[in-house]
């Protein structure tokens, strides 16, 4: 068969962006020399969230999980030398999607494109923030209306874009059976459209332009047959709805549009070069069927469990994808399970059990309604749950971790300070500096443009007051968002105007509703570490332990936070959490308010190298130094051994999978901070 009969590859990215927009441009453009053919842009989570780089809740933050964009400088030199006109860019970015996406505008038309042409997709899908990524910021009616003007701006604008890619990916790595993750996401798809087809922004004969414009962004797991055929469930579902429910005649319109990036949640530190086979399994998921393969693929790196992979295992990872691609035969041939029996019965009930699911939600007044009442977390903490129970019991396999633990020493580790990319504390300072120079610059533009010197920005309050008054009305943002663009406002200032206006969110933690995940009959572990909790209560004269579970800075991932909660009240602690999003101050203040005898803090962006020994001086301050503080999440061992000469009591990593054994542990650090001894209660 000639390269010409062959079916086009997908395009092929990695998720990538760190430290500043000059180091971030300098990768992208490698990346694109090694033979990548699109972008896929990670942003910080201050840019994420809607913060400037000083502020408070920034603090560590700045450039640790992507780049820092603060203003149109920052993109300028984001895409540098990067024509975007021929690029297809994907941002993943959500609640401050219109204002990233006002700024690559902007960029775009400074480099003389027409913007018709620009291709790419903004995630902007904000329900799965709620429910897994954290990355929220305004409550859901405000945040469907900017989704909903985005759509609307690009379907007249940028015709070519995704203004949204309905976010899957996280719902199964916050736990998500394939029932949820695919029941979830076309939920949310009908409450965007049916929000876009209600605001009368579009005209009835191009309903077609909007759904065809909807894509999305899935998970493929380890299990590859089981998500093979979640894809074809998906496929067949959208093709219904969109006919069924919006009339969409032309089948093009109805193609379910998809892009993926395979599964991070089963990445082990342990044996962490198991990761490689785990990635190519999950990638077939998603390539092998024609009729359900993706149109974009990006890989995780092998050792993203350990932290923040380099260029050369970034390029390990595309060359994956290049292997199957071109040197396999598997874009020669129809679809490889066509007329399976076995793959349609899986099929047939995975598109039964999703609509029943679907059923329920719009029962309860949809995807938004399911959100603001709790349902949809507390069914995705419980899932969670349930598969943690499985992991620790050995029902589900993990090589390396719970099964085949004995391992040769490993070269890709022996330096374990070198085996991933670590980010130059310096770089928020700088990035820092940098922004108030911005500031300094264009009031003085500003000033000259006062004095009738002719300049194209306009100034920045008018800029924001404009964007607060369509924002207080009815008229459609994207316009006042792109002159904000212009005039140099920066990213802080954008969001700050619109929390004025719609005020803030913060979504429900599931933790309260989630059930009993694991089994508490007499002599099992978790019935020991119960017994372990109330003789310590006991013997402190207290009533129940209390454990205060924090996330301090602007990190979402609440996964582990969760499960740790869960967990410890299922042990018959008192369990205090508030929920992300908070600053060191805010977490000793509830430790003192609820004289708790732990603090856990769970950290997963980086930034525990400056939060956590905010929060032990903070103690320290408020007379609470003996209070035993452990932390977890995904920290190298260096930092791990500092953690602990700074004070920390315990530091748990992915590599400790035991959550019942966590809890037995903290247990004994509360007795030792208390001068009792220790229990000898097997856990």
């Amino acid at each position: 068969m000639t390269e010409r009969q062959k079916d086009r590859p997908w395009l092929m990215r990695t998720y990538a962006g760190h430290s500043t927009a000059e180091a971030s441009n300098e990768l992208y453009r490698r990346n694109l020399a090694k033979g990548q053919t699109g972008l896929s842009v990670a942003f910080d989570l201050p840019t994420q969230t809607g913060y400037d780089p000083d502020h408070i809740l920034a603090r560590g933050e700045v450039g640790r999980v992507g780049v820092p964009v603060s203003h149109l400088g920052d993109m300028r030199r984001l895409f540098h030398d990067i024509p975007l006109e021929q690029m297809n860019t994907s941002m993943t970015i959500n609640a401050t999607a219109m204002w990233l996406l006002a700024l690559y505008q902007v960029v775009a038309e400074e480099q003389g494109a027409d913007i018709a042409k620009l291709q790419g997709t903004t995630q902007n899908d904000i329900v799965k923030e709620y429910l897994s990524r954290g990355t929220h910021v305004f409550p859901p009616g405000p945040s469907l209306r900017l989704t909903t003007d985005m759509i609307a701006y690009t379907v007249h604008h940028i015709p070519k874009w995704n203004p949204i890619n309905i976010c899957s990916y996280h719902l199964q790595e916050a736990g998500a059976t394939p029932v949820q993750e695919i029941a979830y996401a076309l939920s949310t798809a009908v409450a965007v459209l049916d929000a876009v087809f209600a605001s009368g922004q579009v005209p009835e004969d191009r309903k077609g332009d909007v759904v065809a414009r909807i894509s999305f962004f899935v998970n493929a797991g380890v299990r590859f047959v089981e998500e093979m055929c979640k894809m074809r469930a998906f496929g067949r579902l959208w093709d219904t709805i969109t006919r069924e429910r919006y009339g969409i005649e032309n089948p093009k319109h109805r193609r379910f549009r998809y892009g993926v990036q395979v599964n991070s949640l089963g990445l082990t530190e342990a044996q962490p070069e198991n990761n490689v086979q785990r990635i190519v399994l999950e990638m077939l998921a998603v390539t092998l069927s024609k009729d359900a393969r993706a149109r974009a693929v990006q890989l995780p790196a092998w050792n993203e469990a350990l932290g923040l992979p380099r260029p050369w295992d970034q390029q390990w990872s595309l060359r994956i994808q290049q292997v199957l691609a071109h040197e396999s035969d598997l874009l020669e041939y129809e679809d490889l399970f066509a007329g399976s029996h076995v793959v349609e019965a899986k099929v047939d009930a995975l598109v039964a059990q999703c609509r029943a699911e679907m059923d329920r939600i719009q029962e309860m007044g949809g995807a938004m309604a399911a959100v603001e009442s709790g349902y949809l977390k507390a069914q995705l903490v419980s899932s969670h749950a349930e598969r943690r129970a499985r992991i620790e019991s050995g029902e589900e396999k993990i090589i390396g971790v719970n099964c085949f633990e004995s391992t040769e020493p490993n070269p890709l580790t022996a330096d374990l300070d070198t085996a991933v990319q670590t980010v130059d504390p310096a770089v928020e300072a700088r990035v820092v500096r940098a922004l108030a120079d911005w500031r300094t610059t264009r009031e003085e533009l500003a000033d000259r443009q006062g004095r009738g010197e002719p300049f194209h920005f306009p100034r920045v309050r008018e800029a924001l007051d404009l964007l607060k008054e369509a924002a207080a009305g009815t008229e459609n943002l994207m316009e006042a968002t792109v002159e904000c663009a212009r005039a140099g406002v920066t990213t802080g200032e954008w969001a700050g105007a619109l929390r004025e206006v719609f005020g803030e969110f913060r979504a429900p933690t599931g933790v309260s509703g989630a059930p009993l995940a694991v089994p508490a009959e007499d002599g099992s572990p978790l019935a020991l570490v119960r017994d372990k909790v109330a003789k310590t209560a006991a013997d402190l004269g207290t009533g129940k332990l209390r454990l205060l579970v924090g996330k301090p800075g602007l990190d979402g991932h609440s996964n582990g936070a969760e499960q740790i909660a869960v967990r410890a009240r299922d042990a018959g602690f008192e369990v205090v959490y508030q929920g992300i999003r908070l600053t060191p101050e805010q977490i000793v203040a509830a430790a003192v308010a609820e004289d708790v005898h732990c603090v856990g803090l769970s950290i997963l962006s980086g930034s525990h190298a400056k939060l956590v020994p905010d929060v032990l001086a903070r103690l320290e301050r408020a007379g609470a130094e003996e209070l035993p503080v452990i932390v977890g999440g995904i920290i190298p061992s260096a930092d791990a051994a500092a953690l602990r000469e700074a004070g920390v009591a315990a530091v748990f990593t992915p590599k400790d999978f035991g959550i019942t054994e966590i809890i037995g542990r903290i247990v004994d650090e509360i007795r030792g901070a208390n001068g009792l001894a220790p229990l000898e209660v097997p856990v």
